[in-house]
């Protein structure tokens, strides 16, 4: 009797036509994943044009592959072509702002009370990242701190449990995160308690409405002073 051939599990049934080989990740994936933190993150700010030969030079990977990385978030809305056809971070309009603040405002409000049910050492490990922004605010090192605060509302929303939440909240983290690089222009805000410190303190107590409405609070601060920049912007 012929042995099974490589298309065949052991019983004889040929598996379906989109089944494929796993292959090790591509230069292209690997890209689009780090291009997509940097979004997510505020590393990117809005109207950054994305040279193709600078971008490839800066991964280290061929013109084709880093094309496609960037093709692809374009197609995803993350990143957008110029009129002359060059890869740019889009600048979102205010009213882009406003409802991914009002989806943002629900999706980790759900978040943040069902993550009440976290552990004590989980509830350690947010605080000890809002400790580094705190620390960030002290030493002027907003970059950092945007990218730390990126950090504590994506571990929140980890924290509740839901994956198919956290994969959304994460998209629109992609769209809203480079105007976010503006949180600091005024500089630190004057938020005393600050919301994350109402945000851990509801989750210690387990009180699932504090934490939904801490959360709130902390996107609509963080909001109105990227909308004010927002409208005082040529596409505002």
């Amino acid at each position: 009797m012929s042995s099974a051939s490589a298309s065949e599990p052991e019983t004889g049934e040929i598996l379906p036509d989109w089944v494929r080989p796993i292959v090790k990740e591509s230069l292209s994936e690997r890209a689009y994943r780090e291009l997509r933190v940097a979004l997510m993150r505020g590393q990117l700010r809005p109207d950054t044009r994305l040279r193709l030969r600078p971008m490839s030079a800066r991964f280290g990977i061929s013109a084709t592959p880093m094309r496609e990385a960037l093709l692809r978030l374009v197609s995803e809305k993350a990143l957008a072509l110029d009129a002359r056809g060059s890869v740019v971070v889009p600048r979102l309009a205010l009213d882009q702002l406003l409802e991914i603040r009002a989806i943002r405002t629900d999706l980790e409000g759900r978040a943040a009370a069902a993550a009440i049910a976290s552990t004590a050492a989980e509830i350690d490990a947010l605080e000890a990242i809002h400790a580094q922004i705190s620390q960030c605010h002290a030493s002027r090192d907003f970059a950092r701190a945007v990218n730390l605060n990126t950090e504590f509302h994506l571990s929140l929303c980890r924290l509740g449990g839901m994956p198919i939440l956290y994969e959304i909240v994460k998209l629109l983290w992609v769209r809203c995160g480079p105007i976010l690089s503006h949180l600091y222009d005024d500089g630190v805000p004057d938020w005393e308690p600050h919301p994350h410190r109402r945000i851990i303190d509801a989750l210690r107590h387990g009180d699932s409405d504090a934490a939904r409405d801490a959360v709130r609070e902390d996107i609509e601060r963080g909001g109105s002073g990227l909308f004010a920049h927002v409208r005082a912007s040529p596409a505002g």
